[in-house]
């Protein structure tokens, strides 16, 4: 274990290595098809076939993943891209640029291993790596309101930028922000 390693009772919270690769992508995909229902789409997940260049080759990228014994039971991870148009709306595209946007993806946990605090130690990590790295302006994020316990969870730790269910033409997802510090 290293010093930046957490510990949240029986789990590990860390920045994900070559060993956390397969596990990592295991659970991404089964979230894909057994959570979100629309499985793997190569122009939306190509972060997820190749994690290594994605997450550990690309300075201001980093995946986190909790482990259980030797399992990954959960991630999140942080890109420097900002959110595209199509499917978001435009404005929200212009307000978070590639580039200066840190965007959190991959939230993830197994259902088996929820409500034990998990998503949220991943997200603090997340959110400290960003803090870390020089040139990041904001912290933006979208989720799938679908999702049972999604938009509740990222209500209580983020703000609401934009509701776009009742935005006609555009993905009906809700976006929010993070303060960087946070």
């Amino acid at each position: 274990m290293s010093e930046d390693d957490r510990v949240v009772g029986e789990y590990v919270i860390r920045a994900a290595g070559p060993a956390d690769v397969e596990g990592a992508r295991t659970l991404i995909l089964d979230t894909f098809y057994r959570v979100l229902g629309h499985g793997y789409v190569p122009e939306w997940h190509a972060d997820v076939i190749d994690i290594e260049g994605t997450y550990f080759r690309t300075p201001g990228h980093a995946l986190f993943v909790a482990v259980h014994g030797e399992r990954v039971v959960g991630t999140a991870s942080v890109r420097a891209d900002g959110p595209k148009s199509p499917p978001h709306p435009a404005w929200i595209a212009e307000r978070y640029p590639s580039g200066p946007t840190a965007q959190i993806f991959r939230t993830y946990v197994d259902p088996n291993h929820r409500r034990r605090g998990l998503a949220s130690e991943l997200v603090r990590a997340a959110c400290s790596f960003v803090a870390s790295v020089p040139g990041y302006e904001s912290i933006y994020l979208h989720t799938n309101p679908t999702v049972e316990g999604a938009e509740p969870f990222w209500r209580a730790i983020a703000k609401e930028v934009h509701d776009a269910r009742q935005d006609p033409g555009h993905s009906p997802t809700v976006h929010f922000e993070i303060p960087i510090g946070t």
